[in-house]
């Protein structure tokens, strides 16, 4: 059976059959399979679970479920119009299930596709103002979520003190013996080790609450319509408990980088200040009325958090001999390390000036 009528075999459990079906992929996810399907007069987005990444389906979807549930109530509430096209609808199952599993054991959803609709891979200035709003106006929504806290889709995702703990034991191994090569690296990245931790350590003296939290607030996961205002935030498989400066830290680290993630010229390398201030005054908007102080004291540091973050997974990546994310040539590990390091050296020549930015966002 070639690929269009597995498909169409998947498709039939969610809308019913439909001999004119049409399917064709869409987007560069890295890690879910997404396609555009056509059937009965309706668009939809088809998408196959990435089970290896995500290994509780099940939860994964329920936390959707729960998640876009209490978005559409907020914006009913509010007397948003055009609510179909400002949070993602799931479609089920005939059988009323969130998924469906096929015999070959690949787990694929259903959502509404959003028409008239478009993302952005880099910004500006005004586009960052619209970005923080949305992510504000996102957890704002979800601040009173009711019942238990959601599953987390990926244990200790945001977790500094566990990613370290994953980098040391890469270092100690060093399985293809690239150590000695990168030694000076190794010890910037420990200098900062403790400072990095704070959240942690914060969150353990029950300083710093975890909230319901995006967890992947890269620019392209927002839509905004053809006039460039925000539609909804999409792709939610991350969405879970976290702190609220690990949400703000990575859209700066995606957002308001000067050059690429993977730039081979560091000279390219650096925080947009404009883009910075755009963000934060839009997320502050939306968000200064529940955030306590500390949390809000600790947002540009969650910039630092995130840059430092990603280095550090794609370096110990690289020390492992490149086994978890895709590179295009042998080094593209290290490029990437040295690449987000010089953001964060870039984030740290900034701090004063970014923590007055949010100190007058918040209004103090």
């Amino acid at each position: 059976m070639d690929k269009n009528n597995e498909l169409k075999e998947i498709i039939v459990h969610f809308v019913g059959q439909d001999d004119n079906v049409k399917i064709e992929p869409l987007g560069k996810g890295h890690i879910n399979d997404s396609f555009k399907v056509r059937s009965n007069g309706k668009e939809y987005v088809l998408q196959r679970i990435n089970h290896h990444i995500f290994k509780n389906v099940d939860q994964l979807q329920h936390n959707i479920f729960r998640v876009t549930g209490h978005i559409r109530t907020k914006l009913k509430e509010r007397g948003e119009t055009d609510i179909d096209r400002k949070v993602l609808s799931i479609v089920p199952t005939y059988n009323g299930e969130l998924y469906y599993k096929d015999e070959n054991g690949n787990f694929w959803r259903m959502m509404d596709f959003i028409n008239d609709s478009k993302s952005y891979d880099e910004i500006n200035p005004v586009l960052a103002y619209r970005a923080g709003m949305a992510f504000g106006d996102f957890q704002q929504m979800l601040a009173d979520l009711p019942g238990d806290p959601l599953f987390e889709t990926i244990p200790n995702f945001h977790n500094m003190e566990a990613r370290l703990e994953t980098f040391r034991e890469s270092v100690k191994n060093d399985r293809v013996g690239r150590l000695k090569e990168v030694a000076d690296l190794v010890s910037e990245i420990e200098l900062r080790a403790e400072e990095m931790c704070k959240a942690e350590r914060l969150h353990r003296e029950n300083l710093l609450p975890k909230r319901t939290n995006h967890c992947d607030t890269k620019v392209n996961n927002i839509l905004f319509d053809e006039e460039d205002n925000v539609l909804c935030v999409v792709d939610l498989d991350t969405v879970m408990p976290g702190y609220v400066l690990s949400d703000f830290g990575d859209f700066i680290r995606t957002g308001a980088n000067t050059g690429a993630e993977d730039d081979q010229e560091l000279d390219n390398v650096s925080v947009d200040m404009a883009i910075f201030e755009g963000y934060t005054k839009g997320y502050l908007q939306k968000t200064a009325l529940f955030l306590t102080e500390i949390e809000i004291e600790n947002l540009a540091f969650g910039a630092k958090l995130l840059t430092y973050m990603q280095a550090v997974r794609f370096f110990t990546d690289y020390i492992d001999g490149d086994i978890y994310y895709k590179i295009a040539y042998p080094n593209h590990n290290l490029v990437r390390t040295k690449a987000q390091f010089k953001l964060l050296q870039s984030l740290e020549e900034n701090f004063e000036e970014m923590q007055q930015i949010v100190s007058k966002a918040a209004g103090h």
